[in-house]
């Protein structure tokens, strides 16, 4: 499956891009999906924020995404770095109390805030001490109007950025440019283009489940990180999320537990209600599914009877994350390198090194039904091949019972 966004450059007065605004997209058509406003935000978020590998929509200084209502008094906008976004406040939204409040709490946080589409309304003036930039769209304003609104505000000493939409015409860009707009996009620049990028989603059970550990009254951390453990999309999304919420991680992640715990009940929850909200169904590879869960119990399971006191849930995301390259058409080490995972359990994933490495080779022994390399890998961890086989089997079993 593929996450769709289409992108439009935002340029400067010397015609550099400065950024990109990201519009949300279902499928290569170059249209707004008939959808309602904040879930498509939350989608577009969720695919390519925290989608696998780059991607290459968000490769530049800035992101200009459109928030709603729902979105931006729910403060979603904190869940992401705010030296790579810009806020923009949908042209939808309704200037009340809340949203006042919300407003005021972003800028006060450091995020660039934008008011799209702009409509000269005078309910909206208590706004522009917090924002940023101001977009006029100069054909439903009228190019006339919207250059001397720019030009009577600027003569007032206003330090305010405005930036002209719907720039369609060298003529129009020029006119724009001599009343004093600082910003610029439209088609006389460049088109929206359309960004495809592979995307992993979570399923529909675990994502409610989840949804509800969330809502009750007292987080519960051990069952949030029960329910993460069971599925490889949120399992990755989890960390992926890490990274973006994070602009630096004093140190590696080595469990899920850990993660849960650097993010708090309040970045949790955004995490979650992002998931939820987003949701879509995906037909995964089952049998891929399958095999990274059982892998993964396989590997706590053995490295639990060890007398090395190495955590299981080091060995459960080495045999989980191993077939991530296969899930998501990428390689491998590209996955890895998105996720702030120890040096040990990248090792073990990509080069079988150490403890957890072995754990992986001895599953993939038994997959292939290389019996002498079983026989090989347990005696030097010092355990008989009936205890791997047994371990195999519980693992299976382990599977059967959670989808049960």
């Amino acid at each position: 499956m593929y996450a769709y966004v289409a992108r439009q450059p935002i340029l400067n007065r010397k015609k550099q891009t400065i950024g990109y605004e990201l519009l949300f997209r279902d499928g290569e058509t170059n249209a707004f999906p008939n959808m309602e406003a904040n879930q498509a935000t939350c989608r577009l978020l969720v695919e390519n924020f925290m989608s696998a590998g780059s991607n290459p929509a968000l490769e530049s200084p800035r992101s200009f995404i459109n928030f709603p209502q729902e979105s931006l008094i729910s403060l979603i906008p904190t869940a992401f770095p705010k030296g790579k976004i810009v806020v923009e406040v949908l042209e939808s939204c309704i200037p009340n109390d809340e949203l006042f409040s919300a407003i005021k709490h972003l800028h006060r946080m450091g995020y660039i805030i934008a008011l799209d589409d702009f409509s000269l309304d005078s309910e909206w003036d208590r706004f522009l001490p917090y924002s940023h930039i101001i977009k006029l769209d100069i054909m439903q304003l009228g190019i006339d109007t919207a250059c001397e609104y720019v030009k009577t505000h600027k003569q007032q000493g206003c330090k305010r950025h405005y930036l002209a939409e719907r720039v369609e015409t060298n003529e129009e860009f020029q006119q724009v440019f001599e009343a004093g707009f600082y910003f610029f996009q439209g088609y006389f620049f460049s088109k929206p283009e359309i960004i495809k990028n592979r995307v992993v989603k979570s399923e529909e059970l675990l994502t409610m489940q989840l949804y509800q550990e969330v809502c009750r009254e007292e987080v519960n951390f051990t069952r949030i990180e029960q329910l993460i453990s069971q599925d490889v999309s949120l399992s990755y999304q989890l960390l992926k999320f890490v990274n973006t919420a994070s602009v630096r991680l004093e140190q590696p992640i080595s469990s899920f537990k850990q993660a849960l715990v650097y993010l708090g009940e309040e970045q949790i929850t955004i995490f979650v209600t992002l998931v939820a909200t987003a949701h879509a169904a995906i037909n995964k590879p089952k049998e891929l599914y399958k095999q990274s869960l059982i892998k993964g119990r396989f590997c706590e399971l053995m490295i639990c009877r060890c007398q090395n006191g190495t955590p299981g849930q080091q060995a459960f995301i080495v045999g989980l994350f191993s077939l991530l390259d296969a899930l998501l058409d990428q390689k491998l080490d590209d996955v890895l390198e998105h996720l702030s995972l120890t040096k040990e359990i990248e090792q073990a994933i990509l080069l079988r090194l150490g403890l957890l490495g072995s754990m992986l080779e001895l599953y993939e022994s038994i997959d292939t039904g290389n019996w002498d390399k079983i026989d090989q890998i347990s005696r030097l961890l010092g355990f008989s091949p009936k205890t791997v086989e047994k371990t195999y089997q519980d693992a299976e079993r382990w599977y059967q019972t959670i989808f049960s």
